[in-house]
């Protein structure tokens, strides 16, 4: 790998000659910008505005602008004159605890190579220095024509240095986080736990630029005559009407992708009484055995009450009975004498 800065480490009063390699690569597509008509590149070209034409790259220089609009001009003689121990160096101000680091001061990164035999020794005393105290170092270097801070860790048998932005570079979140008074539910905060515990760790080397191979492929198609291929529109995202709905859901999703059979919760509700009240089960029970209890209260008069009026209705009929045989033996009797006079006149 080719190194952008040469210099040292100054730890302490030991100096560890080291070359800056960058650790990271952009694999990012870039376009030209051309004509659309005739598809012809477009160029910027430089121009003196008090002379009105076009400069070379040896006749442009630096300069700073005043509040007033004058132009003070700096060359790099004036920078390179500058009093700064840190301009070939990188020097170590402290160690501390890497949790002490803010990830958002995180800029770039880069590799710190042994410059040389000489340097292996230093190199893998301060490595091997730095695992056994489960610290980093903060580092002062100048690159780029300015000073910056930086952080040396291990990663693997190598250094790396990460470009640190100076703390107040770092913004507050001030109006960031909403303004007004939220309660969350712990039933929402269980589902947003179990949604995380679905969705589990992942390992990074599996994630790749979706986006970016979608434009290798729309630049392949065209490239060959082709039509670009078509991509299911993007689903518009909406407003969440229903959290615990939306949570619920993607738990769902989550572990259905997983090939996890999802977990069916039966919910228990009680159904209300009439007047609004709710009863324990013990009392329902309690309710419903009192009831009981007295519609065969109801039942056991009910049946008293048919059976003595069915016994009365069967003792006026004998009595009828009896009375109606004693009124026709005298009726025929009365008949007998009636006749015998007849026979007698």
């Amino acid at each position: 790998m080719r190194s952008i800065w040469n210099g040292a480490i100054s730890f302490g009063l030991v100096s560890i000659p080291i070359k800056l390699v960058n650790a990271t690569e952009n694999h990012a597509i870039s376009f030209r910008q051309i004509h659309t008509e005739d598809g012809g590149r477009i160029r910027y070209r430089k121009f003196c505005e008090l002379e009105d034409r076009e400069v070379t790259g040896q006749e442009i220089g630096k300069g700073y602008e005043d509040a007033d609009g004058t132009i003070i001009p700096i060359t790099d003689e004036d920078l390179s004159a500058l009093p700064i121990p840190t301009a070939k160096t990188i020097e170590i101000v402290a160690f501390v605890p890497e949790d002490r680091i803010d990830p958002l001061q995180m800029d770039a990164a880069y590799y710190l190579a042994a410059g040389g035999a000489p340097a292996a020794k230093p190199y893998t005393l301060l490595r091997e220095a730095l695992k056994r105290s489960n610290k980093v170092a903060i580092a002062k270097y100048a690159l780029r024509g300015r000073e910056r801070l930086g952080m040396l860790r291990v990663v693997g048998d190598a250094i790396a240095m990460h470009g640190l932005l100076w703390p107040d570079e770092v913004r507050a979140p001030e109006g960031v986080a909403p303004d007004t008074d939220v309660t969350v539910r712990d039933k929402e905060l269980d589902l947003a736990d179990a949604l995380m515990d679905t969705l589990g760790e992942v390992d990074l080397e599996d994630l790749h630029d979706e986006y970016r191979e979608a434009v290798e492929e729309v630049i392949a198609a065209k490239a060959s005559g082709e039509a670009p291929p078509e991509s299911p529109a993007p689903e518009r995202g909406g407003k969440v009407l229903d959290l615990m709905a939306a949570l619920e859901n993607s738990v769902r999703a989550a572990r259905e992708s997983r090939g996890e059979q999802p977990e069916e919760e039966a919910e228990v509700k009680s159904l209300p009484q009439r007047g609004g009240s709710r009863s324990s089960p013990k009392e329902t029970g309690g309710k419903k055995s009192t009831s009981t209890a007295k519609k065969k209260t109801a039942s056991s008069a009910r049946a008293s009450a048919s059976k003595t009026s069915r016994a009365e209705k069967k003792t006026t009929a004998k009595s009828t009975s009896k009375a109606t045989a004693k009124k026709t033996p005298a009726k025929k009797s009365t008949a007998k004498k009636t006749a015998s006079r007849k026979r007698s006149a």
